[in-house]
């Protein structure tokens, strides 16, 4: 017990001498973003979505929009987006009708999940942890669900690093299970380093 204290503790202020190094760091970058998205897509600057959180609290994720303002209708009234979204909770970049060239720019380097530092702050997530999932989708992870909510989403996490999008969903699964059963500040120091290759190289992206 003793040692699950200290790691959370740990944890908790990696994350958050992280999170406001990060923002301060890319305080020119997320300004940037800002600009070119309201620019390009224009408002809302910022998309925010209900996710899962430790003990299956719900919480509000933040993202730089990177899909039309009307994507959420088209994808849940054209059939072929509705099924492509079933499978992952995602659409991929390759979808130009909904993600126009300054949104798939900002999914292939990440750049549209730099507001996720904010959640990161408040302590509704990790900077590495499983991937932040919408409520629906625990239905996916069968009897693994329970064990998901153990722990806090991360903004990167073990299946991020080991192919990204190239991950088929039980892989992401097995991935998640995996960290929760070994984590360790160690552990996650390791993922934010190659957390670090995999964006410069954009290493799995779509």
């Amino acid at each position: 017990m003793f040692h699950l204290n200290l790691m959370y503790y740990l944890k908790r202020i990696i994350d958050i001498v992280l999170a406001m190094g990060g923002l301060t760091v890319a305080s020119p970058v997320f300004i940037f973003c800002m600009l070119m998205t309201y620019w390009q897509l224009g408002p809302p600057i910022f998309f925010t979505q209900d996710r899962l959180g430790i003990g299956g609290r719900i919480f509000k994720i933040w993202k730089f929009r990177t899909m039309l303002v009307n994507a959420t209708h088209i994808v849940h009234s054209a059939p072929e987006f509705a099924r492509m979204y079933a499978q992952n909770f995602k659409i991929p970049c390759s979808q130009s009708l909904l993600i126009p060239l300054w949104g798939r720019i900002m999914r292939k380097t990440s750049l549209d999940e730099l507001p996720q530092l904010i959640n990161v702050l408040k302590g509704d997530m990790s900077i590495v942890g499983p991937r932040p999932i919408v409520p629906q989708e625990i239905k996916k992870y069968g009897s693994y669900g329970q064990k998901l909510l153990t722990v806090k989403p991360g903004l990167t996490g073990y299946w991020q690093v080991s192919g990204r999008n190239k991950i088929v969903y039980p892989d992401r699964i097995f991935y998640d299970m995996y960290y929760i059963d070994h984590q360790s500040v160690v552990m996650d120091l390791k993922i934010i380093l190659r957390t670090v290759w995999v964006l410069l190289t954009m290493e799995g992206s779509n």
